[in-house]
C-alpha cells in the first residue's frame, strides 16, 4: 500500500485567496462608516470679526531724566522746574497719550525723582515707566 504516487504531486496554486482580503476591507469599511459621523460633529462658536484697517503708530515715548545734580531733561534737553508741569500737561493732553519713561541717576536725590513722578501724575499721564540698566556681574 503506497500512500503517494508520482501523479499525486501538489499543484502550485495560481490564484490568491481573496476571502481574508475581503474580510479586512469590510472591517475597514465598517470602521470608516462609524467614525466619519463622529468626526463631523463640531462646536459652534462665534468668531470675532477683524478689520483690515491699518493701526495708528504708537506715539513716541517721552524720556524724562533726572541727573545727579537734580536737573530735569526732557528728551535730552534741559527743562527748568517751572516748565516741567506745562510739558507734562501737554503730553497728557495728546491723543494718543505717550508713555513717560522716567530715568533717575543713581546719585540723584530721591526727592527730585518723586517730584517728577508726582508732577506727571497731577498732569494726568497714565503710562509711566522707570528705566533702569541691568546689573553687571
Amino acid at each position: 500500500m503506497a500512500f503517494g504516487t508520482q501523479d499525486d504531486t501538489d499543484d502550485v496554486m495560481n490564484e490568491i485567496n481573496m476571502t481574508p482580503l475581503v474580510d479586512v476591507m469590510l472591517v475597514l469599511l465598517i470602521i470608516f462608516i462609524i467614525t466619519v459621523p463622529v468626526m463631523k460633529h463640531s462646536v459652534d462658536i462665534d468668531l470675532p470679526r477683524a478689520s483690515s484697517t491699518p493701526q495708528e503708530p504708537p506715539p513716541q515715548a517721552v524720556r524724562l531724566s533726572v541727573d545727579a545734580q537734580g536737573r530735569y531733561f526732557w528728551n535730552e534737553q534741559e527743562v527748568g522746574d517751572a516748565a516741567l508741569p506745562s510739558r507734562l500737561a501737554a503730553a497728557a493732553a495728546a491723543d494718543p497719550q505717550p508713555e513717560l519713561h522716567l530715568r533717575g541717576d543713581k546719585d540723584a536725590r530721591y526727592e527730585r525723582v518723586a517730584q517728577a513722578l508726582a508732577a506727571a501724575q497731577r498732569a494726568g499721564l497714565r503710562k509711566i515707566g522707570f528705566v533702569t540698566e541691568p546689573q553687571t556681574p
